[in-house]
């Protein structure tokens, strides 16, 4: 029998809409009370069994980052229930997670923290990061300091060696120049398809999603529009998106 290892139950989350307003305004309480309310998801609810790879689609805009961001704690729904049954989460985002001013060795330490790994545990594995990161001398330097380039191969490194129990994979396999691509790949290959880890992947490439994962969920406007097999849900959804 299949365990739960996270339930999303009428989840939304809203937006302030402040681009028309100075920044006088945006400080002054009424003002930001008027402003416009955007729901970026609305109403999702869905669940994903342990060792589960779950695809998430959609068209830009359409609240999948919103989403996955908010299953990893970065913000609270403004409604619903996001249940992680106790487990450990790590985003896989690019601009995700590090302080400018601290040095990559520094941000490996306390980006692993947040992810709930223990000091000794983060110590063993940082020399593990660090060669894969392909940085060298620059993990003693500040972040802000780096190409995004180099921002975006310390993030995936720390994600990936740092071991969680649901990963969440935001659009993160064409990082860095076509070596380290190349390595990312087989790397979130061996991720996904080892261990019982589990996965949510947020990806525009249908190739990887038929792939690596067991369903797809489809989201439109924030809305869950159809969640189900693999091949079937992609099929539906570019029926939509050729309309």
């Amino acid at each position: 029998m299949s365990k739960i290892a996270l339930d999303v139950q009428h989840v939304s989350i809203d937006y302030k809409n402040l681009m028309h307003m100075s920044l006088h305004q945006m400080f002054l309480n009424k003002d930001v009370k008027k402003a416009d309310i955007i729901r970026a998801v609305d109403d999702v609810s869905f669940t994903v069994d342990k060792g589960e790879i779950l695809g998430i689609i959609g068209r830009n805009g359409s609240g999948k980052s919103t989403l996955l961001r908010s299953i990893a704690g970065i913000f609270q729904p403004d409604e619903g229930i996001i249940d992680k049954k106790g487990n450990r989460v790590s985003l896989m985002a690019i601009g995700i997670g590090f302080n400018p001013n601290n040095t990559g060795r520094e941000n490996i330490m306390k980006s692993g923290m947040l992810l709930g790994c223990k000091p000794d545990y983060i110590r063993e594995r940082e020399e593990e990061i660090i060669e894969f990161s392909e940085l060298g001398d620059f993990i003693d330097r500040p972040v802000r300091t780096y190409s995004s380039g180099m921002y975006s191969k310390l993030s995936f490194a720390v994600t990936a060696i740092l071991d969680t129990d649901i990963m969440l994979v935001d659009e993160v396999l064409s990082v860095g120049d076509e070596h380290f691509r190349k390595k990312s790949y087989k790397k979130m290959t061996d991720l996904m398809t080892g261990a019982q880890r589990t996965v949510l992947i947020v990806s525009h490439a249908t190739d990887t999603l038929k792939q690596f994962c067991n369903r797809v969920l489809w989201i439109n406007d924030g809305k869950l529009i159809q969640l189900g097999e693999t091949e079937a849900v992609l099929n539906e959804y570019d029926k939509f998106m050729n309309l």
